[in-house]
């Protein structure tokens, strides 16, 4: 069986928020996925081809001054930042959570990650939930996206 094979898909937001509330330790990668990115769980910086030591990754983890806050805005958040990857790389790239440990930073300070463990997918019914929770928000705000 494949890494992608095993790994369970959640389908909306709530579910990821649960799990999120579940779980320490967790972090979204963009990318073809687990299949792809175990064959040697290193990721490249973008701007120099440097290989980096570790997969890049967000963390899906309530920060502490978020308080009691809701935990789906903090989830749709975090994939609202990045959900212009699949556009931007190109076919195949998609979210997916995962565990590991936190090895070094990438030049966005971003977490590399290492002794990856896939957890599972993030369906685009998630995604477009997140991004219309992101629109309900009060103030004006966009992804990390750089033109």
């Amino acid at each position: 069986m494949s890494a992608e094979g095993d790994l369970r898909v959640v389908r909306t937001l709530d579910e990821l928020a649960e799990l999120v509330e579940r779980h320490h330790g967790l972090y979204v990668r963009w990318s073809r996925g687990p299949e792809t990115d175990l064959r040697e769980v290193s990721s490249t910086d973008d701007l120099t081809g440097v290989s980096l030591p570790g997969l890049s990754a967000s963390p899906l983890g309530v920060e502490d001054w978020w308080e009691d806050r809701p935990v789906r805005v903090w989830v749709a958040r975090r994939l609202y930042d990045y959900a212009h990857l699949p556009h931007d790389k190109g076919p195949g790239v998609r979210p997916w959570v995962l565990t590991g440990t936190e090895a070094a930073r990438g030049p966005d300070n971003e977490p590399l990650v290492t002794d990856v463990r896939p957890l599972c997918w993030i369906h685009q019914r998630a995604i477009d939930e997140a991004q219309a929770e992101v629109a309900r928000q009060a103030n004006p705000w966009g992804p990390l996206r750089r033109s």
